[in-house]
Parts: structure tokens; sequence; C-alpha cells
């Protein structure tokens, strides 16, 4: 192997985005407002979907 064998200690991070994105950050009013229209169109997108077969990915 040529160059320099850096090693990477973790591979996987086990802290969540809310852990990582500040509390004074401009998304998260957005976000919560956003939230807050999807679930109030979950009767709309019921009707987009078939009821038969698997469940769609959220």
């Amino acid at each position: 192997m040529r160059g320099l064998d850096l090693k990477q200690d973790e591979l996987f991070s086990y802290t969540t985005l809310e852990q990582r994105i500040p509390n004074d950050h401009p998304l998260r009013p957005l976000r919560r407002l956003v939230d807050t229209v999807l679930a109030s169109m979950d009767r709309d997108f019921d009707g987009l979907y078939s009821r038969r077969g698997r469940a769609s990915i959220a």
C-alpha cells in the first residue's frame, strides 16, 4: 500500500440530528411548522395511497 495508513476510529455515529443541531438554529421553527402542516394533510395523503399491498415507506 502506498501513502499514509490512516485509520478511521469510528465508522458509525450514534448521535441523532436533534443532538447535532443547536436549539437556536433557524430551521427548528420551520421544522415544527412543516410537521404541523403535513400532519394536517394526513387525510389527503391517505386517499392517495392504495389500501392493498405493503405499507409505504415513511
